[in-house]
């Protein structure tokens, strides 16, 4: 298949850059390399530096490209960020899909869209959460994505395109950065390398649902390969691991900070939808993740 990977040079984006190239496909990563890196595309797989939200440079990938499947990972991230600058934050993660929905209807591909969970959903009073639970942003970032995949659902409606969205819980693994305000797993992992001591906002008992990167690349290759999955899926393991849980896993002691406020107490999500559905359930657990983690930092 012919695959287009926006983000492709990102955490995530560059690891299903990697099993897409692996299956044989022919892969072009549309990246503006903002936050993403260059020399985390494998060999095999094209580059074009570029921002989504420019619809011309957009539109000529396509072009050039003619993709089977786009798989929109590229996006504004930092929740902070949203905060400070709302609009930015909804010129990328809005309009930038709404050009490659507007690229891949005309191209007749089917997109895969990167949206979030907990983000989205908020504070809420069921743990797993389903996907039909209310969605309750607490900061531009969550708002944006909802948006976002709210223009998917239209262009379902509106033109019959082939759209599906992923809601991603804690994504971890290799090549996550540190210095990210996502990338707890990472930040850890750096300070059980150094031998150094976790920082833990608030008492430390906020949970968060962990799943390894390859496992969200394996519900992307899954959402790809099933064109009458529809709507939007968790990705997640639907288990709920606290902040405390996870130095005591990294066998690291733990500092704590002023809680933040806004933050998310609980989040899990529920997975049943993606297994009925997409086949597709997590394999790594988190234990097995975290040591893969860290083994690939000591590597680095």
């Amino acid at each position: 298949m012919r695959s287009l990977v926006t983000g492709g040079a990102g955490f995530i984006g560059s690891n299903l850059v990697d099993a897409l190239v692996a299956r044989g496909d022919e892969v072009l990563v549309l990246d503006d390399l903002s936050t993403g890196r260059r020399e985390n595309v494998t060999e095999g797989a094209a580059l074009l530096e570029a921002d989504i939200v420019d619809a011309s440079a957009v539109g000529g990938a396509f072009a050039e490209h003619r993709p089977d499947v786009v798989f929109h990972l590229a996006a504004q991230i930092d929740v902070r960020d949203s905060v400070a600058d709302p609009g930015h934050d909804a010129r990328v993660n809005v309009e930038g899909t709404i050009v490659l929905l507007e690229a891949a209807r005309r191209q007749g591909a089917r997109l895969v869209f990167a949206s979030t969970g907990g983000a989205i959903y908020g504070e809420t009073e069921v743990v797993p959460t389903p996907e039909d639970a209310p969605r309750r942003p607490l900061a531009p970032y969550g708002q944006g994505k909802a948006a976002a995949e709210d223009y998917c659902a239209l262009y379902a409606r509106l033109y019959a395109a082939d759209v599906v969205a992923l809601r991603y819980a804690n994504v971890y693994g290799p090549r996550q950065d540190p210095l990210g305000e996502g990338g707890v797993v990472a930040i850890f992992a750096e300070r059980a390398h150094r031998g150094e001591p976790a920082i833990a906002f608030g008492d430390g008992r906020q949970t968060r649902d962990f799943v390894y990167v390859d496992d969200v690349v394996a519900a992307n290759l899954a959402a790809a390969g099933r064109p009458g999955a529809e709507g939007a899926y968790n990705v997640g393991r639907g288990e709920e691991t606290s902040v405390l849980e996870l130095a005591a896993m990294f066998g690291i002691e733990v500092e704590h900070r002023p809680e933040r406020p806004g933050e998310v107490r609980r989040s899990a999500l529920d997975p049943v939808r993606a297994s009925r559905e997409l086949r597709w359930e997590a394999q790594v657990g988190v234990a097995e993740g975290l040591e893969r983690t860290l083994r690939w930092v000591r590597a680095r």
